[in-house]
């Protein structure tokens, strides 16, 4: 049994995904820092949980360009990392490599709905043993 009380597998995949493991943080933290950074060095200033810009839950992307992106509108982005073989996604997994961070990233589309009006948002979806999101490859200003 694990500290958050789901059962353990031989396989031990759970710790990819549970939201009490001490690497989930890091590696999300990790992938927002190589996002800016790599804007950075492209000379997009930008900056990381951008104050004042929130989700109607009351949750901040994790970044924001402080120039515009794409016709006149700011490029706002937030990373998530999904665990691949996560009973919620082995459905979709099992179908089609990068199944479950597409999903992600079309869920992360609707939750930030309403900033699409007024910036231009790019959901950052990993797996944890597949490839990256397929539209994140191709974005360019």
């Amino acid at each position: 049994m694990c500290r958050c009380v789901a059962v353990v597998t031989a396989n031990s995949s759970h710790g990819l995904s549970c939201g009490l493991s001490p690497g989930r943080i890091a590696r999300h933290s990790k992938i927002n820092d190589i996002v800016s950074r790599g804007l950075t060095k492209a000379g997009i200033p930008n900056i990381k949980e951008p104050p004042g810009l929130s989700r109607t839950d009351g949750k901040n992307p994790d970044g924001l360009t402080l120039i515009p992106w794409r016709g006149g509108r700011s490029l706002v982005w937030d990373a998530t990392i999904i665990d691949t073989v996560a009973p919620s996604y082995l459905h979709a997994t099992k179908a089609a490599a990068g199944a479950a961070s597409e999903l992600a990233a079309t869920r992360k589309i609707t939750k930030y709905d309403h900033f699409l009006d007024s910036h231009h948002f790019v959901p950052v979806a990993f797996e944890t043993l597949d490839p990256i999101k397929k539209t994140w490859v191709n974005v360019s200003p």
